[in-house]
C-alpha cells in the first residue's frame, strides 16, 4: 500500500508540473505563445553585431567574442555587466517599437567603433542562431560571408602602405613626435613651449578627426636633454577646458608634478603655467595631462621626453649593454646606433588603435640598411596591453621605464602595459620587408583587412 501511495503521489506531481508548464509557457489558448529565443549579440574589437532587431519584451543574449572586456548599453533602457572574454549575459529589452542607440561604454571603445542601432519591432522573429558564443570568430557584419571578397579586401588594404614603403612619401597629412629644439634663456634654462589645442588630424587616409594635441601634432613634440639641464616647459592652454601636464617618469619637485589641484592650480582656458626644475637622473619619460586624462590623453595629448647622462645628446643610447654577451649573442663594444625611434601606442579616443598617432596604412615604415643596429623606445599611452611583435629580428630588451636592466633579454614579442616604456635594440640582419605589429590580432586586422597597429621595416 505504501509503495502504491508513493507511486500515485509521483504521478500527481508530474501532472501538476506538466499543467503548470502548459499554462505558463505552452501553446494553449490564453497561455501565450512560446517565448522567442534571445537574439544573439556579439561584441568584439571594436564592433557590435549589426543589424540588430528584437521584439518588444524580447531579450538579447550578449556574448563577448573579443579579447578585451566589453559591455552593451541600450540608451534609455539598460546595460550588461562588464563582460570578460567568453562571458555572456541575457538582457531583456523593455522598450516600445523604434530605434535605439547601443554602445560599449568601456573608455575608448565607443570611439573606436563599438556603437550601433537596435531596432525594436513587432515583426522581429525568433533568432535563427543559438544563444551563446561562436565556435570561431566570424565577421562582425554577420550574414552570408563572401570569402573571396574578404581575401581581396585584405590584399587591397596593403596597397597604400606598400606604395609608401616604395616611395617613402606619407599618405596622410601631419607628422607627430618630431624633436622640438629648446630656446636657451639668458639664465641658462632650456625652454620649450607646449600649446594645448584641438586641431584636425588625419589618422589614416581620409579619416580626419578632431584631435586634442600639443603644438598641433599627435604625438606632441619630443623633448630631449641631459642630466644637469635646467629646464622650463611653458604650457599654453587653448582647449575649451582646464588642463595640466604630468611628466610621467621624470624625477622632479612635488610642485612640478602636474596634478591639479594637488600640486598646482588648474590651468584654465586662455591661461599659462610654467614647469621648471633641474634634471637629476636619466629618463625615457612621457608627458600628458592628468586632469581628465581619460579623455584628453587618448584623444591625442601625449609626447616623449628623453634625458641622457651628460654628453648623451638626449638619446636612450645609455641603456645599451655594450661589450656584454646576452643569450650567447655578443653585443659589440663599439656598437653604433644607426637609427633611434620612439613608438607611441594608443588604442582609444578619436585616435584609436594607432602607432605614433597614425593607423595602418598611414603608419610610418622604417627604411634600414642591412646590418643596422636600431634602438626603439616603446611608449604605451593606451588603455590595454600591447604585445609588440617584430618579424625576423629578435628584440633585445635593454631598459624598462628608462631604467637599464641588470639582465637584458631577447624576445620576439614585447608586451607593453599602459604607462610603461620599454627600450629595445635589434639588428637588421636580413633584407626584405618585415612586418611589425601588435599581436592582439584584432588590433591589427578586421573584416576589411589590415588596419590599426601595424607597420614594417624595409631592409636593403
Amino acid at each position: 500500500m505504501m509503495v502504491l501511495a508513493g507511486g500515485v503521489a509521483m504521478v500527481m506531481i508530474i501532472l501538476a508540473v506538466a499543467f503548470t508548464a502548459n499554462r505558463d509557457g505552452g501553446s494553449g489558448e490564453g497561455g501565450g505563445g512560446a517565448a522567442a529565443a534571445p537574439v544573439p549579440v556579439s561584441l568584439s574589437e571594436f564592433a557590435i553585431t549589426q543589424p540588430l532587431e528584437v521584439a518588444p519584451g524580447g531579450a538579447l543574449n550578449v556574448v563577448n567574442d573579443g579579447s578585451q572586456v566589453h559591455n552593451l548599453v541600450i540608451e534609455g533602457d539598460g546595460r550588461t555587466a562588464d563582460l570578460a572574454s567568453g562571458e555572456s549575459e541575457t538582457l531583456t529589452v523593455d522598450l516600445d517599437e523604434g530605434e535605439y542607440l547601443v554602445y560599449c561604454d568601456i573608455p575608448g571603445h565607443r570611439d573606436s567603433g563599438m556603437e550601433g542601432m537596435l531596432k525594436v519591432s513587432e515583426s522581429a522573429g525568433a533568432a535563427s542562431a543559438p544563444a551563446g558564443g561562436m565556435d570561431m570568430p566570424m565577421p562582425a557584419s554577420g550574414g552570408n560571408i563572401d570569402w573571396d571578397a574578404m581575401d581581396i579586401a585584405m590584399e587591397e588594404s596593403f596597397q597604400p602602405f606598400l606604395e609608401m614603403v616604395e616611395t617613402g612619401e606619407p599618405n596622410t597629412e601631419g607628422l607627430g613626435g618630431q624633436d622640438l629644439e629648446p630656446t636657451i634663456t639668458p639664465d641658462g634654462y632650456k625652454e620649450w613651449t607646449l600649446t594645448a589645442e584641438i586641431v584636425e588630424w588625419e589618422v589614416s587616409p581620409g579619416q580626419v578627426v578632431e584631435a586634442w594635441t600639443y603644438n598641433g601634432t599627435v604625438p606632441g613634440p619630443t623633448l630631449r636633454g641631459e642630466v644637469g639641464d635646467k629646464i622650463r616647459v611653458r604650457l599654453i592652454n587653448k582647449l575649451p577646458m582646464g588642463t595640466d601636464v604630468h611628466m610621467h617618469g621624470m624625477v622632479l619637485p612635488n610642485e612640478m608634478d602636474g596634478v591639479a589641484p594637488i600640486t598646482q592650480e588648474l590651468v584654465k582656458p586662455g591661461e599659462e603655467f610654467v614647469y621648471e626644475y633641474e634634471v637629476t637622473e636619466p629618463a625615457v619619460a612621457m608627458y600628458h595631462p592628468h586632469h581628465h586624462g581619460q579623455m584628453q590623453v587618448p584623444n591625442g595629448m601625449w609626447g616623449a621626453m628623453i634625458f641622457s647622462p651628460k654628453g648623451g645628446g638626449g638619446s636612450a643610447d645609455y641603456t645599451i649593454p655594450r661589450g656584454r654577451t646576452v643569450s650567447g649573442v655578443e653585443i659589440p663594444a663599439d656598437l653604433e646606433i644607426a637609427q633611434e625611434h620612439n613608438m607611441v601606442l594608443n588604442d582609444a579616443g578619436v585616435i584609436g588603435l594607432s602607432l605614433n598617432g597614425k593607423s595602418f596604412p598611414a603608419t610610418q615604415p622604417y627604411a634600414l640598411k642591412q646590418g643596422d643596429w636600431v634602438l626603439v623606445n616603446y611608449y604605451n599611452e593606451g588603455y590595454t596591453y600591447h604585445p609588440m611583435h617584430l618579424h625576423q629580428f629578435p628584440q633585445l630588451v635593454v631598459a624598462r621605464d628608462g631604467i637599464p636592466l641588470d639582465s637584458p633579454y631577447f624576445a620576439d614579442t614585447v608586451t607593453v602595459g599602459p604607462g610603461e616604456r620599454y627600450t629595445v635594440l635589434f639588428n637588421a640582419s636580413a633584407p626584405g620587408v618585415w612586418v611589425w605589429h601588435c599581436h592582439i590580432l584584432n588590433h591589427a586586422e578586421n573584416d576589411d583587412g589590415m588596419f590599426g597597429m601595424v607597420t614594417a621595416v624595409k631592409v636593403d
